[in-house]
């Protein structure tokens, strides 16, 4: 499984027309044209500094009566081509008074294709205890049919690797409401006993959240969400004695700038 995630990787990042082909205009019109229009769109690309910043989810979890805080935010500045990404997720638990996650990432993002980054850099966990740090390498774009996907590599200062892939979807059901389903897998390929990790599939969740654009920048949600540990880590969390299934009821904000 490890060959073949990474040579999944290694494919993407270093073959970007495959992606690229994958979108409308270039089923129908000559690859040849095409190509020397990404050329030309890359060389006219604008590398004046600008900067993005979002709060994808900041929202309240029931968490079966633990109650959580819940972050996932990323922001970026630079040009067309060339970005510094910042991403930071994690939670804080309402009833415990204290974060029982909380990870950070820096990574360096080159336009590789229309609508898609490579991005390299690191990553650190400042919880759970002890602390890990990471390389990372990851991809991040739009998918035909505006699916957002971000997949990730992760090698860890005790040379545990792991991968992520996270995928989402706005459908919107009105110019103001939008229903977003969303899904992400973890995978690891060695146990790090120490933070309860083990290896194979490690965890996987499903969230639904609808949400209202009181403007484009600024919109409030209800939504579910389910989290399951699975294989090693879940034996692992059935010794910690904690909830393999967890199902939450959210409601948060969703904003940008």
């Amino acid at each position: 499984m490890r060959v073949l995630t990474i040579a999944m990787f290694g494919a993407a990042l270093s073959c970007p027309n495959l992606v690229a082909a994958q979108f409308a205009p270039d089923r129908h019109h000559d690859p040849t044209e095409l190509s020397v229009g990404h050329a030309a769109m890359m060389e006219g690309a604008d590398e004046r500094p600008r900067y993005f910043a979002q709060g994808d989810r900041f929202e309240y979890r029931s968490n079966e009566g633990d109650a959580a805080i819940f972050w996932d935010g990323q922001a970026w500045v630079g040009g067309d081509l060339q970005k510094l990404w910042i991403k930071t997720e994690g939670d804080f638990s309402a009833d415990g008074a204290r974060f029982d996650d909380a990870e950070l990432q820096a990574l360096y993002s080159y336009a590789i294709a229309p609508f898609w980054d490579a991005q390299i850099g690191v990553r650190h966990d400042i919880k759970p205890d002890p602390s890990r740090s990471f390389a990372t390498i990851s991809l991040q774009g739009i998918a035909p049919y505006w699916f957002e996907l971000d997949s990730a590599l992760f090698v860890s200062n005790k040379a545990d690797v792991s991968v992520r892939f996270e995928a989402e979807y706005d459908l919107r059901l009105t110019q103001r409401v939008l229903l977003q389903p969303r899904i992400e897998l973890n995978i690891s390929f060695s146990d790090d006993k120490e933070i309860g990790l083990g290896s194979g599939f490690s965890s996987a969740s499903a969230e639904l959240r609808l949400r209202y654009e009181i403007s484009r920048q600024f919109a409030p949600y209800l939504g579910i969400s389910w989290q399951r540990d699975a294989g090693d880590t879940a034996d692992f969390t059935r010794r910690a004695n904690g909830d393999v299934d967890r199902f939450s009821l959210v409601a948060g904000l969703r904003f940008w700038f």
